[in-house]
Order: structure tokens, then sequence, then C-alpha cells
């Protein structure tokens, strides 16, 4: 039965319950996001945090199950071992061995990753079209992981991946590839990160360069995960999904260069709004969160209606888990 009254609706034995589980949490924009787009809605939930580590977990999500709870989110150190405590997980949950969303289905724990999703969405947001081309992926930590999974379940016709072969994250990639050449036409190749020919070689047919690493991130602003002299295809596009700073050292060569570009801003929203729309069936109103919850982007555009479709960047401290971004090591 859907959860459905009036706007700030005061709580009632009828509220719905989702919450974020995770240690820490208490900084997270999650619960200001998901309870304006509640209350947006005139839906009868709530969206609480709850600082729950892997020791707790187990405990944590029996007792969500017992008490009825919609479903939740997870952010770290929670969102690999979900995986074991889930009745059912999705393609990319799967592949991607980690749960960021918790659907819960008359008892039965459903498993997403909505990471890639986010992602995606965020590039399509941005006014790019990828599907079909060619991504240029650097990193296979976290967030790299689930957008090559997400990208090739969508329909990306190729992705060259960057990451070290002694990166600790390597043997899993290899498995991840595997499985993704089993069920999907994308071609997949992995590519030594400290090969920079073979990464300008890549990137000569690439639609879009994507740093899904933590180099550049703050507060080592002065790192860039690509060669200082390295010059871009014309048409390439630059992303970056790291927020914090604004503008990476990556983006500042993109810029710099003439190319187009974007920051990691949005992917924290669009993963949200999915994850809304698993549990409520319904669309985040995704413009009115943008203009509460979010300051001036670093996007460039080569068409004005799009910069003007634009809107937000996280403040420092609020949004995507330092987590999610993973160092290649």
């Amino acid at each position: 039965m859907e959860n459905t009254t009036p706007a700030a609706s005061p709580i009632t034995g009828h509220t719905g319950l989702i919450c974020l589980l995770g240690s820490p949490c208490a900084h997270s924009v999650s619960p200001m996001m998901h309870n304006a787009s509640f209350e947006a809605l005139g839906l009868d939930y709530r969206y609480l945090a709850f600082d729950v580590n892997e020791e707790t977990l187990p405990t944590a999500v029996a007792g969500l199950k017992v008490l009825g709870a919609r479903g939740f989110n997870l952010t770290m150190p929670d969102k690999n071992l979900m995986v074991s405590l889930c009745d059912e997980l999705s393609t990319a949950a799967r592949i991607i061995g980690a749960v960021n969303t918790v659907v819960n289905e008359d008892g039965r724990l459903i498993g997403h990753n909505t990471d890639g999703i986010g992602y995606m969405q965020s590039v399509k947001d941005a006014g790019y079209d990828i599907i079909g081309k060619k991504m240029t992926l650097l990193g296979a930590g976290g967030a790299a992981t689930a957008i090559l999974v997400q990208a090739a379940l969508d329909g990306l016709k190729e992705i060259s991946v960057f990451v070290r072969p002694t990166s600790r994250f390597y043997d899993r990639l290899v498995h991840t590839v595997d499985e993704l050449t089993e069920i999907t036409d994308c071609r997949i190749r992995i590519c030594d990160f400290s090969d920079a020919d073979l990464l300008k070689k890549e990137l000569a047919d690439s639609a879009i360069l994507t740093n899904g690493t933590s180099v550049g991130m703050a507060p080592h602003e002065d790192t860039c995960p690509v060669p200082e002299n390295l010059t871009f295809p014309k048409d390439l596009i630059v992303s970056d999904i790291i927020y914090n700073p604004r503008e990476t050292k990556l983006l500042t060569m993109a810029k710099n260069q003439g190319n187009p570009f974007f920051n990691g801003s949005y992917m924290l929203l669009y993963q949200g709004a999915e994850a809304f729309r698993l549990w409520t069936g319904k669309e985040m109103p995704v413009e009115k969160i943008k203009k509460e919850f979010f300051s001036d982007p670093f996007y460039s555009k080569s068409n004005l209606d799009h910069l003007r479709r634009v809107i937000a960047a996280l403040n420092a401290g609020n949004g995507i888990s330092h987590e999610l971004i993973t160092d290649e090591k």
C-alpha cells in the first residue's frame, strides 16, 4: 500500500521508515535530500541515519526487517558485507560485489547498487550521449567498478580500463570483466595505468575519459591521474567523479585545451534518485533538490540550453562518500 499524505504531514503509526546505515554517516546529505523529496511528493516516509559498522550490521538489518522498514541505503564500511545479507541481488550489485540500496519486499531484502546508475545519469544530465561509444576509465576501485559495470550494462561499445598490475583490485577486475563479457556485447580491455603511450592511443577513439580514482581529491589537489603534458583528442569529454575540489587538475587540463568536461557533483544526486524510485515507485523531484541542496556546478557546455539546466555541486564534506572514490594502489 502506497504511503501518501499531505506535504509536511506529522509522523504517525503509518509512517514508513527508510534509513542510511554506515559508520560514520552523520555528515551525509541523504536524510535532507530524501526527506525533502518525501515532503514535496506528499509521501508518508521518514529517512534517518544510523551509525552501524560491520560488526553490528547483521543485527541492525535483522531489526529493520522485523520492523518492516521499506528499505535502506548503505555506506562504508557496510556495502560489501550487505551482499551476503540480501535474499536477492540485482545484476549490477552481484557483479560489483557491493550493495548501497536495499528494498524490503514483504520480508525479502533485494540488494541494488545505484552508484553506476548515478554516474551514467550525470553524464546524460551534462548533455552527453555515450551509449554505443567508447569510454576510457581510470581505476578499478569501488567507484570505477560500479561505473564499469553500469556502462557495460547500459550499452557502451567499448571500455578500456587503466589499472596498475600491482593493484589490490586487479584480480577482482579480471573477474568482473569476465562476467561482463559473458552477458554484454561490450568489449573491455585491461590496460597498464603506467603506460602513457597506451593511454594516448586508447583516448584517440574514445568518446569520454572518466577518472574513477581519488587522484586529485582534496587535500591532494596538486596531483593528476594522467601525465600533465598529455594532449586530449579535440572532442574528448573529460569527467572526474571527484567533487572536492570542484576543479581538479584533470579538469583544468581539459578546460585549458578546450575539451568538454564535468565533475562528480551529480553522482550522489542521481544514485539517490534511483534508490528513491526503487523504494517509492516515484521519481525524485531532482530539480527541486538541486536548488535546495546543491550550489554552483563545474561543467563546460557547448550548448547554453544545457548550461541553464545544470545547477549543482555538493559542498565539501557532503555528497559522494569518500569510500566510493578509491585510490589506485
